[in-house]
């Protein structure tokens, strides 16, 4: 069984049959029907966050001393931190993410996104180079209040880090990757010492330069590129099923398939825990200090929560019962703002234009990363184009629901 490429048929087997499954090729215990997902979740104590950030692949002692030259490391700060510092850094972040604070970026969002599209010309053009690349990097920079930033460098940091941290690399390559990674690190380490002012860097002033490195550090990434993957998926998906492209049009839709893209598709498609002690999920004795690797793609289709779980549907009832954010103490300090840029940046593109479609019916090339999946090309044809939209249309709803 190959992690980096379990389809819906593999899931679909694994809660059938085998819903905590120890693989003998990387001894991690795949957990993947969704209440047990959503148990570990729940649950600090039994279940510790720890290895959330540890590299999947074994990072040799040439590139260890590449990233030590670097004063590189991840100290417990947010998604790996057990201890009792979390609620505090958590809080520090929070600040930069409250619901006001997200729902005002709406129509700076709507903005980005209709100077981008109204730089395609078509007739075939990738949503993916052109649209979700680098818009979510610009508005999470804006949000937590840095500028100064070189947006395509920190897209290359980024994209190095999680293949060093989530891919199989070769040795050769892992050295590769690992100078970009130094480099985001040492420029992290600069820019916080440097602090003076009310951004991101100037609230973890008094926090130590290590941890507050890596705080930045898997900040910046996932806050950025999780949602470009959303915004992939979301596209993809949605260009892919007959007559749901025109029905964005109606008053609420491209909010509730947003939820549904995140419940079948969700850029996060896996998390990891170690248990504490030795525990029982679904019959199955897990021993202490064994490595899990929480299907969250699986529980988002696991029939016995989300009935007809394979199909889209925007009218589903509990779609936003979904795991794609997490769940308890470590749930996603952005979910809010992800959810405003997919609905925003979707129902601006199906504005500009309403005769959009996919330009080959052949799956895309994939990220394919332990925890990370989605397109990395979304061509379309663009068709006619629409109206242009005037500033702040489009925004529907709320903007920070969950």
């Amino acid at each position: 069984m190959d992690l980096f490429q379990l389809g819906s048929d593999d899931l679909r087997a694994l809660r059938a049959t085998a819903p905590v499954h120890r693989d003998p090729a990387t001894g991690l215990w795949l957990v993947s029907r969704y209440d047990d997902v959503r148990a570990v979740l729940a649950d600090p104590k039994r279940f510790h966050p720890d290895n959330a950030l540890t590299a999947v692949t074994a990072v040799p002692r040439p590139v260890l001393r590449v990233l030590a030259r670097a004063g590189f490391s991840l100290p417990p700060t947010l998604a790996n931190n057990g201890t009792g510092t979390h609620a505090g850094l958590r809080r520090l972040v929070a600040r930069f993410l409250t619901p006001d604070r997200v729902r005002a970026m709406g129509p700076r969002i709507a903005e980005l996104a209709r100077e981008r599209l109204d730089r395609l010309t078509g007739p075939v053009a990738d949503l993916h180079a052109a649209l979700a690349r680098d818009l979510p990097a610009v508005v999470l920079l804006e949000v937590m209040g840095i500028d100064g930033v070189d947006v395509g460098l920190l897209k290359r940091w980024s994209t190095a880090s999680l293949e060093l941290f989530w891919g199989t690399p070769s040795p050769e390559r892992q050295h590769e990757l690992a100078g970009p990674t130094a480099e985001f690190h040492r420029w992290l380490t600069g820019r916080l010492r440097a602090a003076r002012g009310d951004d991101l860097f100037g609230a973890l002033r008094d926090v130590p330069v290590r941890e507050a490195a890596g705080l930045c550090y898997f900040l910046l990434i996932a806050g950025q590129e999780t949602t470009t993957q959303l915004l992939g998926a979301l596209f993809d998906a949605v260009l892919r099923q007959d007559g749901l492209w025109s029905r964005l049009a109606e008053p609420g839709t491209a909010g509730w398939v947003v939820e549904e893209v995140l419940r079948r598709d969700p850029p996060v498609s896996t998390w990891r825990r170690v248990a504490a002690e030795p525990v029982t999920i679904s019959g199955v004795d897990v021993p202490a200090g064994a490595q899990l690797l929480l299907m969250l793609a699986g529980s988002g289709s696991d029939p016995e929560v989300f009935a007809e779980p394979e199909r889209l549907c925007p009218a589903r009832p509990n779609a936003r019962k979904h795991l794609a954010f997490g769940y308890g103490r470590h749930f996603c300090l952005g979910a809010g703002l992800a959810r405003l840029e997919a609905e925003v940046v979707l129902r601006e593109t199906r504005e500009r234009f309403p005769d959009l479609r996919l330009a080959s019916a052949e799956p895309p090339p994939m990220l394919g990363l332990l925890s990370f999946r989605a397109p990395l090309s979304v061509r379309v044809e663009l068709g006619g184009a629409g109206r242009v939209a005037a500033p702040g249309a489009g925004l529907v709803g709320s903007p920070t629901r969950g």
